[in-house]
């Protein structure tokens, strides 16, 4: 297992310039990694209704991330590996979906900035705050 995965929630600030955060973001996402179907729509509803970028802008933000990462598809397998996590960890709903495509994706890290920093799952796939000191 190697790579890593990327929730929504990293890759936001790539449409934030006047973040201090994107540069880290940028510095993880250009050595490649994973992403999954449901990243690209949460990317595009938080873009769209929260920061108000056009559909342009969105086909950009979206286009220069797909050029970094694998997308990893939304299966039937990967919604019912969720489902088990959910219940195992105490996942919320969607983020445990994130998780199960990170797994299927065999990464080793899961960067999100909401999740539980540190933790293992399953003892393969370790979450960490890519802004974490």
């Amino acid at each position: 297992m190697s790579g890593s995965f990327f929730d929504s929630n990293a890759l936001l600030y790539l449409a934030a310039p006047e973040s201090q955060k994107i540069e880290r973001v940028r510095s993880l996402l250009y050595k490649g990694g994973f992403i999954s179907v449901q990243v690209l729509n949460e990317m595009k509803r938080v873009s769209r209704r929260k920061s108000g970028m056009s559909w342009s802008e969105i086909h950009r933000l979206l286009n220069t991330v797909r050029e970094f990462v694998k997308v990893e598809p939304l299966t039937l397998e990967t919604h019912e590996a969720g489902l088990r996590l959910a219940e195992r960890y105490g996942f919320a709903i969607y983020d445990s979906f994130i998780v199960a495509a990170a797994l299927a994706a065999e990464c080793e890290t899961l960067w999100s900035e909401d999740m539980q920093h540190g933790m293992l799952v399953d003892n393969r796939l370790r979450i960490a705050n890519p802004f974490a000191p």
